[in-house]
């Protein structure tokens, strides 16, 4: 069976969006709202580290010897 890639940023916060409506709108039981419930953490998770890896490589922003805006890349632990 093939590997599936994890979900992209956008993907993960679309489905966070699909468990924030379901929740809202009350699931049939309270087995299917804890799974609900357990999802969205796990993608919150995921998200918050993405975002801050985001936040480091912005840090990361510095000048070149003309004073011209750099990026420097930083190691994502991929």
């Amino acid at each position: 069976m093939p590997k599936k890639d994890k979900p992209t940023f956008e993907e993960d916060l679309a489905r966070l969006s699909e468990i924030v409506t379901a929740l809202e709108e009350g699931p049939e039981t309270l087995d299917e709202m804890l799974a609900l419930y357990e999802e969205g953490v796990a993608i919150t998770k995921r998200l918050e580290e993405v975002l801050a890896r985001a936040e480091t490589k912005i840090k990361k922003l510095s000048r070149d010897v003309e004073g011209e805006p750099e990026l420097e890349d930083v190691d994502e632990g991929d």
